[in-house]
């Protein structure tokens, strides 16, 4: 099986907010672990909010948020308040 990567995926990623609970309105880049860790043990939402999740989850776990900020000074689309 080959994978094609969706290369608009951590685009969207470093856009997102999370939209609902503790951290309604927070950049899902900015999630704490631990509530990453709180959404592997229940299971991930489903669609495409379960995978952004999921992937912060990993990207954190093994050390990989020095990838973002490129990504967010390059792609993240301002909004007001920030």
């Amino acid at each position: 099986m080959e994978l094609h990567p969706d290369p608009r995926f951590l685009i969207d990623l470093v856009n997102a907010r999370m939209p609902y609970g503790r951290f309604e309105g927070s950049w899902l880049t900015d999630l704490p672990v631990f509530y990453l860790e709180w959404f592997e043990r229940q299971g991930w939402p489903s669609g495409k909010l379960g995978q952004q999740l999921a992937t912060m989850y990993e990207i954190k776990i093994n050390g990989l948020t020095r990838l973002l900020p490129p990504l967010i000074r390059e792609h993240r689309q301002s909004s007001s308040g920030d």
